[in-house]
């Protein structure tokens, strides 16, 4: 039985995770896996623009928003292997992805070594490549700071490189929703999800087997993961396109929602075939009109 709706909670490997499940039950599935250090809400405006038309899911990643912590120590292998099991317990064969920053690691490493699984990508603001030793020094001494110190100074460091300039004064909600998505992330959750980070290694090698469709999104202004971090990445990824929004940082969803949507409806709607309208791909139409006919046929036989 599906549960749908907003802050369902699941036992996905011995903990508990909080998930958003909306749309039509035969729709296609989106999973959308958010950055770090954030939670599911941040994807709220892209659930709503696609629950009319497609199954739509997010979930907080493991010790993120309202999903428990656990024992085991946090890497990106243990969060696909979070996604696959959630993807299990919903009895979902096969999905689309899309990841930002973070939930592009996770879902590169899930398509990696779950191809059968997925049925299209969206890679936002994020990179292959591993971390240069003084982003991965960085990364150890913001744990230090964090224990030090406590939060405060990491919040107002990640707003400042997570958002574009402009966004302070344009998008105030938006920084501020994303200071209070961090604000409520746990100190044990911050350290031991940079331990992962640190820890990650880089997927462009594997770039060019990845034969489902792909689509780019990236800010313009992106700090963190330049654009030119995401043509890199298409150079090497057949059947894929790329798409670069103004006025936008890291976060080019939230900053720029409605072009962000815009692109994401044009993608699917391509991987699917289907009129935006109805949500029903061109499979499922062929499958109804052949049953129709089969119908007509049987009457007119008797």
């Amino acid at each position: 039985m599906r549960y749908s709706g907003n802050d369902i909670e699941l036992l996905v490997n011995n903990l508990l995770v909080s998930y958003t499940d909306e749309g039509p039950d035969e729709g296609p599935v989106i999973i959308f896996i958010h950055g770090f250090p954030l939670n599911k809400s941040m994807w709220n405006k892209q659930v709503d623009a696609l629950k009319t038309n497609y199954r739509v899911i997010s979930y907080d990643i493991r010790g993120h928003g309202d999903s428990e912590c656990g024992t085991e120590h946090f890497s990106i292998d243990l969060f696909v292997s979070d996604l696959i099991k959630l993807m299990d317990i919903l009895k979902i064969e096969k999905a689309s992805l899309c990841g930002l920053s973070m939930g592009g690691y996770i879902a590169l490493n899930a398509i990696e070594k779950y191809p059968e699984r997925f049925e299209a990508l969206v890679l936002s603001d994020t990179h292959c490549i591993a971390d240069p030793p003084h982003v991965r020094q960085k990364r150890l001494e913001t744990i230090d700071t964090i224990k030090a110190t406590g939060l405060e100074k990491y919040v107002e460091d990640s707003l400042n490189n997570l958002f574009a300039p402009e966004s302070f004064t344009t998008k105030k909600d938006e920084v501020q929703a994303v200071r209070e998505m961090i604000l409520d992330t746990s100190e044990q959750s911050l350290t031991r999800t940079l331990l992962a980070l640190f820890l990650r290694e880089e997927t462009c090698n594997k770039m060019t087997g990845i034969v489902v469709p792909v689509l780019f999104i990236v800010g313009q202004e992106d700090k963190i993961t330049p654009p030119e971090a995401a043509m890199y990445m298409q150079d090497r990824t057949k059947n894929s396109s790329m798409h670069v929004i103004d006025h936008a940082g890291h976060l080019s969803n939230l900053e720029q929602p409605d072009e962000f949507n815009e692109q994401l409806k044009s993608f699917f709607a391509k991987v699917y075939k289907a009129p935006e309208s109805t949500g029903i791909t061109d499979n499922k139409l062929l499958t109804q009109l052949r049953d129709k006919l089969f119908i007509f046929l049987a009457f007119k036989s008797i």
